[in-house]
Order: C-alpha cells, then sequence, then structure tokens
C-alpha cells in the first residue's frame, strides 16, 4: 500500500509540472498568435515599452510627469497584455 501510494506521489509530483508547463508554452502561443492577428497593438507595445526605456533614461524629468508617465505606460503594457490573452482564451487557441 505504501508502494502504491509513493508511485503516485511520485507520479503527480513529475507529471502535473510538465503538464502546467506544457499549458503555460500553449497559453504564451496563444497570446502570441493574437498579437500577430492585431499588429497594431503589438506595435503599441513595443512602442510603449521603448518609451519608457528612453524615460527612464533620460537625465531630466519631463517637467514632473517623468514617474507618471513611466507608471501610466507600464499599467498601459499590462492592460494590452491581458487583452491579448483574454482573446487568446476567448478564441480557443
Amino acid at each position: 500500500m505504501k508502494k502504491l501510494v509513493l508511485a503516485i506521489a511520485v507520479a503527480v509530483f513529475v507529471l502535473f509540472p510538465a503538464a502546467q508547463i506544457n499549458a503555460q508554452q500553449q497559453s504564451r502561443a496563444a497570446v502570441a498568435e493574437e498579437f500577430a492577428d492585431h499588429p497594431r497593438i503589438e506595435t503599441a507595445v513595443k512602442d510603449l515599452e521603448d518609451a519608457v526605456a528612453y524615460m527612464e533614461a533620460a537625465p531630466h524629468n519631463f517637467g514632473g510627469h517623468k514617474a507618471a508617465a513611466i507608471a501610466a505606460s507600464r499599467k498601459a503594457i499590462v492592460q494590452l497584455r491581458k487583452a491579448m490573452a483574454y482573446r487568446a482564451r476567448k478564441d480557443g487557441k
């Protein structure tokens, strides 16, 4: 009986993470496909990421708006990624 329980425990610990990794890979692929289906959104995310990097490296604070602009840009990036993940789930990809 102990051997059976041990075998099941090992199977769960070995197979469950593998299944999770596969599901995550499929999810990432589906989101990437959504971005491909919506290239303007993909471009917007890349442009926002570039703008954040530029502002972070800039020696000036853009009239006191730098921190707020960076924070708002990061929030926009998160929301755009969530929108693509939502579409991927709705489209069943």
